[in-house]
């Protein structure tokens, strides 16, 4: 009998606090702030949105509709220049070291390394190209005729089980099975997602993650911390 080759498979990724040393929308925000265009209050607010978002105790869509709010009328071309020259100050720096070993073995494998984020299209997108990713999933930003930000997005958002049904889309579209696909994060708020694959992995876990991931049995990494 001729042996068949072994299914198709993926390797995920979240971005905050899995494969960088940090929370991207924070870290916006203090960019924000320090090139004068947001105030201290909205600051503040966005502190702690990341606070509250880091153990799962946001309403993720209000949080989204307020801060793209701000953003009503801005060509997309703007925040996308923004964007990247944000990532090129702030951020390139901030891949966690042991992220580069684990993308490099599933490379190896042949398997598509995909950005499965909460984050901005225009970073999962500057992301996925410096990092050398195969695709990424991530929010969708509304615009109008004018290609300017009009303040909505696609729901649901790319959080929770919106990331599994991004993922599942993905996977269908390639004929891959997420039960044979790694998934890499920290955060609680990927439970869904953790247990859709069949291959879980929680990096530098929030500590309601690592008491779950304790009793599921899911490894749980060490990648370091960003220079």
């Amino acid at each position: 009998m001729t042996a068949q080759p072994n299914p198709p498979s993926a390797a995920f990724f979240d971005l905050d606090d899995t494969l960088i040393d940090g929370i991207s929308g924070v870290l916006y925000a203090r960019f924000e702030r320090r090139e004068g265009r947001i105030t201290a209050l909205q600051m503040a607010q966005t502190l702690l949105w990341g606070a509250l978002y880091h153990v799962s105790l946001i309403d993720i869509e209000r949080a989204f509709e307020k801060a793209l709010a701000y953003y009503r009328g801005l060509p997309e071309q703007v925040l996308r220049a923004r964007t990247r020259r944000w990532f090129e100050s702030d951020v390139i720096g901030l891949l966690r070291p042991g992220a580069t070993a684990v993308l490099d073995e599933h490379r190896a494998r042949g398997r598509p390394l995909v950005l499965l984020t909460n984050s901005s299209p225009y970073m999962a997108e500057i992301a996925c190209r410096t990092w050398k990713l195969d695709a990424w999933l991530s929010n969708a930003f509304e615009t109008n005729d004018d290609d300017r930000m009009t303040g909505g997005f696609e729901r649901p958002l790319c959080y929770g089980p919106g990331k599994v049904a991004r993922a599942e889309r993905w996977c269908a579209e390639r004929g891959i099975d997420l039960d044979d696909c790694w998934f890499y994060t920290d955060s609680l708020s990927d439970r869904s997602m953790l247990e859709r694959v069949g291959h879980p992995y929680t990096v530098h876990p929030d500590p309601r993650l690592k008491r779950l991931a304790k009793k599921q049995g899911w490894p749980v990494l060490d990648w370091g911390r960003a220079n």
